[in-house]
């Protein structure tokens, strides 16, 4: 398929068992250590919503959601796409107060996405929200909070390498903030995601700021829903994947909205009518507590610290036959 990525001579170090053995370690070791770097509390979250409550994650707003009908109330159900909204609404509802934060699995279907080596129809990621002041509205927050992730990544990623000597995978602590618009004026002449690559190349990690408004060539560097993150305290954590040779996305976070920022992103989206949603009403009437979250992407975190070439290789999907074959072919084994 002429979408994928095959590394020349590429053999992973892990057998299948130790591939299977060596994910339990990582997402043990990530989810322990993400937990008391950010103080979070571990709860259960929904895997369906009703559909119309307008909590389930939009993402860019066009992705069709997987929904069906039930047998014993009318209406539908919509499988997730993130949890962006349900955490929020959960921080208000359990109590907690500022400093304080919960993380969840967030096992996801996304039917309208390309699959390829980084991305699959089903999404496994750790949804995690915080509870912050209305002061802590700020960019510093923002890359504090990114410099510990990037920590907790650092730090498993040497516990794997200890455990596996043959892995040698890369991960720099010391993380690039930049603006979309500075990435912009730094590579005018390149596309979004050759953007990037190249600053990822050069830098090892970065974080990403700014996502969901026009630059100033009219374009934003990418899409990202109105309703949750702020676009102007929002990013993406990027890793340079030296298996692939490309920029890895392994966390898209921000500040979410305020009422102010929600209004001005739902006009520039054009659906000012999803005010009349509860969630969003619950933000415009000053009902719901000030947050920062994200999600961070399990299969990602596996496939870049255990040096995978596929993200089949980290969890089991389902996968176009001839992706299977070719994959094969090169020396990429599909769970």
């Amino acid at each position: 398929m002429s979408n994928l990525i095959f590394p020349t001579g590429y053999r992973s170090a892990l057998n299948l068992r130790q591939t299977q053995q060596a994910i339990k370690l990582t997402k043990d070791a990530f989810q322990s250590r993400l937990a008391t770097a950010l103080h979070l509390d571990r709860v259960t979250a929904p895997v369906i919503l009703t559909a119309g409550s307008g909590l389930n994650d939009d993402l860019s707003g066009v992705e069709r959601k997987v929904s069906f009908t039930m047998k014993n109330q009318p209406g539908e159900a919509e499988v997730v796409q993130s949890l962006a909204k349900w955490k929020r609404v959960a921080l208000s509802r359990y109590g907690y107060r500022p400093g304080e934060g919960i993380y969840t699995d967030m096992n996801a279907i996304r039917r309208d996405d390309d699959v390829d080596n980084l991305h699959s129809l089903f999404v496994d990621q750790w949804d995690w929200e915080k509870v912050i002041t209305a002061e802590e509205r700020t960019l510093a927050t923002l890359k504090k909070t990114v410099t510990a992730i990037v920590g907790v990544l650092a730090d498993v990623n040497a516990l794997i390498k200890s455990v596996y000597p043959a892995l040698d995978a890369e991960v720099r602590r010391d993380v690039t903030f930049i603006t979309t618009q500075e990435l912009l004026r730094r590579y005018p002449a390149l596309s979004p995601k050759a953007r990037e690559n190249a600053i990822t190349r050069e830098k090892g990690t970065v974080c990403l700021i700014g996502i969901g408004d026009p630059l100033s060539n009219g374009v934003p560097h990418d899409s990202r829903a109105p309703d949750y993150d702020d676009w102007t305290l929002n990013c993406d954590i990027l890793v340079w994947d030296a298996v692939l040779e490309t920029a890895l996305e392994i966390s898209s976070m921000g500040v979410r909205v305020n009422a102010e920022s929600l209004r001005r992103q739902l006009s520039a989206a054009g659906v000012p009518e999803r005010a009349a949603f509860p969630y969003h009403k619950a933000i415009l009437e000053d009902r719901l507590p000030f947050t920062i979250g994200g999600g961070i992407g399990q299969s990602r975190i596996c496939m870049l610290v255990l040096q995978k070439a596929h993200i089949g290789e980290v969890q089991a999907s389902v996968w176009p036959e001839t992706m299977i074959r070719d994959c094969e072919a090169h020396g990429i084994m599909l769970l």
